[in-house]
C-alpha cells in the first residue's frame, strides 16, 4: 500500500502531537486517531504494546522533561504501507535535543500498525 504523502503526514504530525500535549485527557483523544488496535512502540528505552502502555511512556518522559514537545524535522518517506520520518525533542526553555528518527508501519486502515525510534543521528 502507498499512502498519499498528505495523508502519510497528517498521521505523523497527529503523532507527534500526542507526544507534545501535557494534558493527559487531550493526549488520550489524539493518540487516539492514529494509533492501531495492538499497535507498537519500541525505541533504545522501551517496548510498549498498545495504546495504554504507549501513553504511560509518553506521560514518563513528559514528567521528566515538562513542556517539551517533539516536532517533525525532515518530510516524510514512505512506501508500501511503511514510512520514515526525523524528529526533535525542543524543551520548554527551547533547548533542541539531538533528531532521531522513526520507522513506522501503517495498517489496512491508515493507523499505525508499529512505531521503531532510534535516538541521534545515523
Amino acid at each position: 500500500m502507498t499512502e498519499p504523502s498528505s495523508t502519510l503526514e497528517q498521521l505523523v504530525d497527529t503523532y507527534c502531537t500526542a507526544w507534545s500535549d501535557p494534558d493527559p485527557a487531550r493526549r488520550r483523544e489524539i493518540l487516539a486517531q492514529v494509533w492501531g488496535e495492538g499497535a507498537t512502540y519500541t525505541d533504545p528505552l522501551v517496548h510498549a504494546a498498545g495504546a495504554e502502555e504507549l501513553l504511560a511512556h509518553i506521560d514518563s518522559v513528559l514528567t521528566q522533561r515538562p513542556g517539551a514537545i517533539v516536532i517533525r524535522t525532515s518530510r516524510i518517506d514512505g512506501h508500501h504501507g511503511v514510512a520514515r520520518f526525523e524528529w526533535r525533542v525542543v524543551e520548554a526553555d527551547g533547548n533542541r535535543l539531538p533528531t532521531g528518527i522513526d520507522f513506522i508501519e501503517v495498517d489496512a486502515a491508515g493507523r499505525i500498525a508499529r512505531v521503531v525510534g532510534f535516538f541521534g543521528p545515523l
